[in-house]
C-alpha cells in the first residue's frame, strides 16, 4: 500500500459538480493499493500517518500529530500512485490492485483510521474526482507499507 499525504488548512472532492467529502484541518491521503497488499499493510499505514509528528506546536516545530490536532482525513482511493513510467510515455498499472480488492482494502484503511477516534470523509471509489486542497507549509510525504 502507497500513500500521499499532505498537510491540509482546507480540502475537498467533488464528483459530478457535488461536494461528497470536505475536511477543515487536517490531511489529504491518497491511497493506492497494489495486488499483494493485506489488512497489516493498512494497519501499518493507519498506525503511522495518525501518529506521525507533522503538525506545528505552539513553538513551530513539528512535535504535533493528527490524533494531536484533533484533525480529520480526506481518504481519496488513488491507483496512479502504482503508475510505472520507467518505459515508454504511457504509465503502465499493472502494478495496481483489481477494484475489488482495492476498494475493499481502502474501505478497511477507512474503518481503521475513524476506529482510531478520528473522523473520515472520503471521495468516491472509481469515479472521476476533483480534489482541492490548501496544502500547509508544504507538507507532503509518501508512505509505502513496504517500507517497513
Amino acid at each position: 500500500m502507497r500513500t500521499v499525504a499532505q498537510r491540509a488548512k482546507d480540502a475537498s472532492v467533488t464528483v459530478d459538480n457535488k461536494v461528497v467529502g470536505e475536511i477543515s484541518n487536517g490531511l489529504v491521503v491518497l491511497l493506492g493499493v497494489t495486488h499483494e497488499d493485506t489488512m497489516d499493510d493498512a494497519k501499518y499505514l493507519v498506525n503511522k500517518i495518525v501518529n506521525l509528528r507533522i503538525f506545528e506546536d505552539e513553538d513551530n516545530k513539528m512535535n504535533l500529530s493528527l490524533k494531536d490536532v484533533e484533525g480529520d482525513i480526506l481518504s481519496i482511493s488513488q491507483f496512479t500512485l502504482y503508475g510505472d513510467t520507467r518505459k515508454g510515455r504511457r504509465p503502465n498499472f499493472m502494478q495496481a490492485a483489481k477494484p475489488e480488492l482495492a476498494n475493499q482494502l481502502y474501505e478497511q484503511f477507512n474503518d481503521l483510521i475513524r476506529a482510531e477516534g478520528i473522523k473520515v470523509e472520503t471521495g468516491q471509489f472509481g469515479a472521476m474526482m476533483d480534489v482541492k486542497l490548501t496544502n500547509i507549509g508544504p507538507v507532503t510525504l509518501i508512505l509505502d507499507s513496504k517500507d517497513r
